[in-house]
Order: structure tokens, then sequence, then C-alpha cells
């Protein structure tokens, strides 16, 4: 199947051609001819110096598409973007090396390329499901983190919570600490500073429904914030949840908004709230 098509308006060598078309960086370009993903002219293509002539016909193949651990949101050249499951770690620990995203997003794009790799650029806490971006080379990687906080326009979450938020919509400020026991807490001073704004979406039931957004991402500072609201997140014991109905931590990232380092595209990836979200915050429940 045939994913980008293209007239050759200059002749010269494929891989130039190819390089100032195709999304992705040159050892991803590379590899499409290796793997036998370019045609010219309906003929399959994999020297880099192949010469075109002005009129030809260039398409770009996609690959099969291979079977992947958790939902792909999106992927090209650069990026991988991922619906996490709840329980995963991001990225390795001391305790946890092997079951982690990293790992199977690593796993995943080397079906298809087993040179592949992938870069962490941020991470959720392993009980938080959704949205999650790894980049494909390390220039990637190192384009988004660098400018991070610039480039993001929005990070938004889902939070089933246990209680009702003192207003329908606010804004929490504070700075945060953790203790020895790794929770954390709001301070008035010596903590980093974190900013969460919330709103209710539906509060016709015993779990209402808020959406939302950080302009920091500290450790738990959304669970520490809703917590200390007196709503704490349905199925946080650690932070003074009473019952866990669904079996997991009711927290999903389900969008990540951001400006593309390379185009200054805004780019958009959302994941589908969890199974069980809107059933159990709907009213009357």
């Amino acid at each position: 199947m045939k994913e980008m098509e293209y007239t050759v308006e200059t002749g010269g060598p494929l891989l130039p051609f190819l390089l100032e078309r195709v999304r992705g960086s040159r050892n991803h370009v590379k590899s499409l001819l290796t793997r036998g993903q370019v045609e010219v002219d309906g003929k399959t293509v994999t020297r880099h110096d192949h010469p075109l002539t002005p009129g030809q016909r260039v398409a770009v193949l996609a690959a099969p598409r291979p079977a992947a651990p958790f939902p792909v949101l999106y992927e090209d050249g650069r990026i991988l973007v991922v619906d996490k499951p709840a329980g995963l770690l991001s990225m390795a620990s001391d305790r946890e090396k092997l079951r982690t995203a990293y790992r199977m997003a690593t796993d995943y794009v080397r079906q298809s390329d087993p040179r592949g790799r992938v870069f962490i650029v941020h991470r959720l806490d392993r009980d938080t499901s959704g949205v999650l971006l790894f980049a494909r080379d390390e220039e990637t990687k190192r384009a988004f983190q660098d400018q991070w906080d610039a480039l993001v326009r929005r990070r938004g979450y889902l939070a089933v919570v246990e209680g009702r938020p003192p207003r329908e919509a606010d804004t929490v400020r504070t700075l945060l600490r953790e203790n020895a026991a790794h929770k954390v807490y709001s301070v008035r001073s010596g903590g980093k500073e974190a900013v969460t704004h919330y709103r209710t979406v539906q509060s016709g039931s015993r779990y209402p429904l808020l959406e939302v957004d950080i302009d920091t991402g500290r450790k738990n500072q959304i669970r520490a914030h809703l917590s200390e609201l007196g709503c704490p997140v349905a199925g946080d014991k650690t932070y003074g949840a009473a019952a866990d109905p669904l079996g997991r931590l009711c927290l999903h990232a389900h969008e990540l908004r951001l400006t593309d380092p390379f185009t200054g595209e805004e780019r958009v990836f959302r994941a589908e709230p969890p199974r069980g979200f809107r059933s159990l915050t709907r009213p009357g429940r």
C-alpha cells in the first residue's frame, strides 16, 4: 500500500530526493530503502544513489504494521505516541527493568527494524494511563526535551474522584515536597511550584469526573492537589481514597498538545477514556 507518492521535477540521486520529502531522520529514510519500501515507476529500488529523471514517480510504501503491546496513537520516522496502560512504568527503575513502556516500545519498533530504537521524552506515573510520546532518534529526543516547556501547549487529564471539589472549576498553585515515604504534599516554602487547573465535567454521581490541566509536571502533582481539595482520585489509597471501584488509579492523560520542533506545526494526540470511567461517573449511579 502506498503511503506517499511524489513526482520528480529535477533529476538527481534518490536518497537526497527522499530526505527532502520524507519525515524522519536520515537513518529512517535509509532504512526505507533497505527494507524495499521505495518504488520508482512501480519498481522496487534499494540503491541510495539510484538516478532519478524528471517525470518519474517515486512511491514510499507503508510497512506492514507489527503487533503492538498497547494502542499506538501515532507514529512516523521521528516519534511514536502510545496509550500507556495503568500499572506500567514509563522507564526502568531499580526494582523493575523489564516490564516498562520503554522496553515494550523498543520491542515494537524492532519488529519492523531490528536496529530501531526509542528514546524517553517525558514520563507518566506508573499508575496513570494515557498519552506517552517517544522519540525515534537522538536528534528528535533533544529537540523535544531541550524546549519541552515551550513546546507543550496542553497536558490534559481526566480524573474520577471521590467527593466534590470546593468549586466547579479553579486553579491550585502550591509548592510541593516529597517526604521519606515518597508521598508528595504542599508546603509553604522549600518546595517546587506546581500549578493544576481543573473543571468539573460530570458531577451527578458518587464519583465526579474532572478535566485537569497542568502547567508543571511534578511527581504525583494532580493526586496531591486533588487530595488536598478533599476529592482524592478514586482508587488512590496513598492519597486518601476510601474505595477502588475500577481496580486501578482513575487518572488518565487524555490529551497532549504541542508544537512540532521541526515544522512549527501544532500536533494533538488523544487517548480515549479508559473503560469504566464514563459508566462510573454516569448521573444517578
